[in-house]
């Protein structure tokens, strides 16, 4: 057992703020939470904590780690008027671009800095089509490596080579899939990576393609993951294709249930959001990505049930995509305040209940020691009442001190147990390399 001694134990939601108390943890779920629990359990290691905030770990809902080696990205890209253009001219590039090492490095990077940032789990969505079978564990290598939760999926489309592609796609997501099943019957690694089955968008995915997704999540037991609705062309395209709202024409698949997470969503339709809510599903908000890919502003966020917050590739600083959710809502004129966006940066934890098997998102017995433990000597009284607002207008990534993930610290003191310099270094070789093949797709 392990007790974290004289903590400022904090939750999010259920807010709930408890200050020099103590977390006892058993192998990877907490015990008790309480006062002096060091008497309690005499035999159990300690560590000080001096009055840091302990809160059960974020989790981004939607990233891209495969775009970790984008960062200032060198390739000759063409000018990108519109959405369409961005993907056809960066990330379907780029993506085509990616091979098992550049992938591996991708992993490495972005994990790392998911964990440096705070988060305990992602949820990733990925895409390599020239590299598909065997990428989802490639990327579960990297997370394992870094000690990261999370979740994976292969982007189904046909957007390069048709059926086969799609084909391909589907493929690699069961694969995956099963291979988690055998490695949890196994035990003989950590239970930190889990599979949703993938899709790129509707617009991208025919009706074959969606008859074998629905045959994939009946086969595995997942539920997809998809971006809809991320640009007007998705729904216009739906219509004059299929004459169908967006998420109407994927549920005559049966693939929105309440294991569906929907990436987006700024342009569903009143009918499509209450299929939504209906099937118990998953919506994803990702501010800073659709105000980079100037898409415009989701307007529906008050009528989503389950909303989570993601960032769709910009990092996996959940402190900083909390703060400009609420921003960007306020300057749309939104009638939110920070506590709900602070509910809907738990509801990640959530995702990973249902997927996982497992309690997440509480500090309570019972529920998983995923935890971020961050320094934040608070200017003003630190409430129940007012913690959304102290996130929102102060507390952030910089203070994060030690992450701890499945009861073990992943990240401590600031610092990995691993050296991060050499994964750096070659990262900046491999990503080099990458671009120069970017140019030769052009």
């Amino acid at each position: 057992m392990l007790i974290l001694k004289n903590v400022t134990a904090v939750q999010l939601y259920p807010a709930k703020v408890l200050e020099g108390v103590d977390i006892a943890i058993e192998n990877d779920v907490i015990v008790e939470v309480g006062d002096v629990l060091t008497h309690r359990y005499p035999a159990a290691q300690w560590k000080e904590m001096h009055g840091r905030i302990v809160m059960p770990g974020m989790v981004c809902a939607h990233n891209h780690f495969y775009s970790g080696l984008s960062r200032g990205i060198m390739a000759n890209i063409a000018p990108c008027p519109d959405f369409i253009s961005t993907l056809k001219n960066l990330w379907w590039r780029l993506d085509r671009a990616l091979d098992e090492e550049s992938l591996y490095y991708s992993g490495l990077i972005c994990a790392m800095e998911a964990v440096k940032s705070g988060c305990t789990a992602v949820i990733d969505h990925h895409a390599s089509p020239s590299y598909i079978a065997g990428s989802l564990s490639t990327l579960r290598n990297a997370f394992l490596k870094i000690g990261l939760r999370g979740m994976t999926c292969f982007e189904t489309t046909d957007r390069n080579d048709g059926i086969k592609e799609l084909q391909a796609g589907v493929e690699e997501n069961i694969r995956f899939a099963q291979l988690i099943d055998r490695a949890k019957h196994a035990k003989t690694e950590p239970y930190l990576v889990e599979a949703h089955i993938g899709a790129h968008a509707p617009f991208t995915v025919s009706n074959a393609g969606l008859e074998m997704l629905r045959e994939a999540t009946k086969a595995t037991g997942r539920g997809l993951h998809i971006h809809a609705a991320e640009d007007r062309y998705d729904v216009s395209h739906s219509h004059h294709i299929y004459g169908k709202d967006l998420l109407a024409r994927l549920a005559e698949y049966d693939l929105i249930t309440d294991k569906t997470l929907v990436a987006h969503g700024l342009y569903l339709s009143a009918e499509d959001i209450a299929l939504l809510n209906e099937q118990d599903a998953f919506l994803v908000h990702n501010a800073r990505s659709n105000m980079n890919n100037h898409v415009g502003y989701n307007p529906h966020l008050t009528h989503i049930r389950h909303l989570a917050l993601g960032t769709d590739g910009i990092g996996s600083d959940m402190f900083e995509e909390m703060k400009f959710a609420f921003f960007k809502h306020r300057d749309a004129g939104g009638p939110l305040w920070p506590d709900s966006f602070a509910r809907a940066l738990v509801n990640g934890n959530e995702l990973l209940s249902r997927n996982f098997g497992a309690q997440f998102g509480r500090l309570e017995p019972g529920y998983k020691a995923d935890l971020t433990i961050c320094d934040y000597p608070a200017p003003t009284p630190l409430l129940a009442d007012n913690i959304a607002g102290h996130i929102a207008f102060g507390l952030g990534s910089a203070s994060v001190h030690s992450v701890m993930v499945n009861g073990v610290m992943v990240y401590e003191d600031r610092q990995f147990n691993f050296d991060c310099d050499l994964i750096y270094s070659q990262a900046r070789k491999v990503a080099a390399e990458m671009w120069r093949r970017m140019d030769s797709l052009a």
